[in-house]
């Protein structure tokens, strides 16, 4: 008796997957035809939308931008060449200088600053060149 209802019971059991793997591929089928009518229908709009409007012809610089992209660009090329142009001349810059701060920092620069200012008079005496050039030459000097 026991042996039949555990027969009975694993009938059932088999049924009742063999139902849901019926209802499952008939919703995967469905979905299915779901899809393909959905990609029927962007096919039919592209085709629509091909004849109605005509793509403008692009040269081999252009692109076409969608405005609304928030991803968008924001800047042409040159604009980004000069910007890194510039960021590397300030850099540069930068690097001169913490070199002379640290040459203040040190003492060699307090050191021979009354050297260099006998220079810078020497060289304003001798030829008309400005102050500023000479002082630019002996940091030069310096460093």
């Amino acid at each position: 008796a026991a042996r039949a209802r555990l027969q009975f019971r694993i009938v059932r059991v088999l049924e009742m997957l063999e139902a849901l793997v019926s209802e499952s591929s008939v919703a995967e089928e469905q979905l299915r035809r779901e899809r393909d009518s959905l990609r029927r229908e962007l096919e039919q709009l592209r085709a629509a939308a091909r004849g109605s409007a005509p793509q403008p012809s692009l040269g081999p610089d252009q692109m076409v931008i969608d405005l609304s992209d928030p991803n968008r660009p924001r800047f042409t090329l040159q604009e980004l060449r000069d910007v890194l142009q510039e960021r590397n001349q300030l850099k540069a810059q930068l690097l001169v200088v913490q070199e002379e701060l640290q040459c203040y920092k040190s003492g060699i620069i307090s050191q021979k600053r009354d050297q260099t200012e006998e220079l810078e008079k020497e060289a304003s005496g001798s030829r008309a060149g400005t102050r500023k050039d000479s002082e630019e030459k002996t940091i030069i000097k310096r460093l």
